[in-house]
């Protein structure tokens, strides 16, 4: 386990010091309301507000240890390990003050990665990181500890916390890498130094800041030039994304590809979506093909199960393992369903939303008995793509849905890519932001309809779910 003497070691490594008495830390956190027992707090200046203005109270949730870049006023001594020959207390809470305390994170976030003999697995892509990652932990967590990032937690804050909790145990680290600009893969990578890469796509997400689509596939591939040499890296990429096949040419990993396509070295055909049951598909790898079932939500998860067989069967697992991994329902994955007091059913897939991803879950609502109805909010972040973006969502919801409700005024692109389609207005209602749509839904929704909701996070779609969910 992580220890006061470790963090010294990581930020102060040439320091001239004595450690009165050495104790355990158990794991990072950023807020100091969420703090546990044996707590490193890591005070960061956000937008809203500062933590160094919360130290004591990280200290008070159960911190013993917290990292500063400022003077604080505190109850507790606060260190300055910029100086060497500083003088540490003889009783836990106190202070280190660095020069740069998110800078101190990731510094010691690497150092302590490289003190583990294990496997990191990096996971990238514009849709479908999350769920990979949560299916490949559990796959890989049925032969092995297996550490992940928690939810969201793929940036340069949240991965470094999570490597944090490293213990001797883990065999196995499967992280999700998130991208803005270029250069945030890269860091990642330096941070946690995977062995092997999955890319997942590339498509528009956040193209408002990231750029042009080739501008994504560039700042996605920095994943697979981080990689080691062949044969100990490996990049696990997605044979029919144009973007990602050529990826090859950048690293000098061995290259293994899964996808649909009979030329991948794991491809998949034979899908069969059963709704809210789950997927079955069959699969083919070095001759052999079996038929797998996963309790995954629409035809597009084949790929989630493709991504995790390919990094399981290229670190020994076989299929017998698999298809038993498979099968295990534990696994978290974004799209949950829940019923209203009407007796509708709703897929919330509310978290966040992109054209490709709000196409596959129209596809999935398409597999679905019952009157359909698509409760789409606006989707952002896609600059140069977002007209492009919201006409394919309207095509592709006019020819699945029995009725559209639309939030925001960049759906209106989506309604008028319907219209265009065909699609009755009378089908369609439009509302500026969810209350509307929320107070039209409890009137409109009955037994029998089931509702996709889905749209960007700040768009609040999730408030519908919530509000609608019958808690009975």
């Amino acid at each position: 386990m992580l220890t006061l003497s470790h963090v010294l070691k990581a930020l102060a490594p040439t320091a001239d010091y004595q450690i009165p008495q050495d104790f355990e830390i158990a794991c990072g956190c950023v807020d100091s309301r969420c703090t546990v027992s044996k707590g490193l707090f890591v005070a960061l200046k956000g937008e809203n507000t500062d933590g160094h203005l919360f130290v004591d109270q990280a200290f008070a949730n159960g911190a013993v240890l917290a990292l500063t870049d400022q003077p604080i006023e505190s109850v507790f001594p606060v260190v300055d390990i910029r100086q060497s020959g500083f003088i540490l207390p003889a009783i836990a809470p106190f202070s280190l003050r660095t020069s740069n305390t998110l800078e101190a994170l990731q510094t010691l976030a690497k150092y302590w990665r490289a003190q583990h003999n294990l496997t990191v697995i990096g996971i990238t892509g514009s849709v479908g990181k999350s769920s990979t990652k949560e299916l490949a932990a559990s796959v890989l967590g049925s032969r092995a500890r297996t550490l992940k990032n928690q939810g969201n937690m793929n940036n340069e804050i949240g991965l470094p916390l999570t490597l944090l909790s490293l213990n001797e145990e883990h065999k196995v680290a499967v992280l999700e890498m998130g991208f803005y600009v270029s250069g945030e893969i890269e860091l990642l990578c330096d941070i946690a130094k995977p062995q092997i890469g999955i890319i997942t796509n590339i498509g528009t997400v956040h193209a408002e800041r990231a750029g042009s689509i080739e501008d994504i596939a560039r700042g996605k591939a920095e994943l697979v030039e981080a990689l080691p040499a062949s044969p100990d890296g490996l990049a696990i990429l997605n044979y029919d994304d144009p973007y990602v096949r050529e990826m090859a040419s950048l690293t000098a990993a061995r290259v293994f590809y899964y996808g649909l396509d009979p030329k991948a070295d794991l491809w998949a055909d034979e899908i069969q979506s059963h709704g809210l049951e789950g997927i079955r598909c069959r699969m083919h790898y070095q001759g052999e093909s079996l038929f797998v079932s996963a309790p995954l939500i629409g035809r597009h998860s084949v790929y989630t199960m493709l991504r995790a067989a390919a990094v399981a069967f290229n670190l020994g697992m076989d299929w017998d393992a698999i298809f038993d991994a498979f099968k295990d329902d534990r696994f978290q994955v974004r799209i949950v369903t829940v019923r209203t007091a009407s007796g509708a059913i709703l897929i919330d897939d509310s978290y966040n939303a992109s054209p490709d991803s709000t196409i596959a879950a129209l596809n999935l609502l398409n597999d679905l008995n019952g009157r359909k109805v698509a409760v789409l909010g606006d989707m952002l972040e896609l600059g140069r793509y977002e007209e492009a973006g919201h006409n394919r969502v309207g095509l592709r919801a006019s020819e699945v849905a029995d009725e559209m409700v639309l939030v925001g005024t960049r759906s209106l692109m989506t309604r008028d890519a319907a219209l265009g389609n065909g699609y009755r207005a009378d089908k369609i209602r439009w509302f500026d932001d969810y209350t509307g749509a929320l107070a039209y839904l409890k009137e409109a929704l009955h037994a029998g309809d089931v509702a996709l909701v889905k749209g960007s996070h700040s768009m609040h779609m999730e408030k519908i779910v919530s509000a609608l969910e019958d808690l009975n």
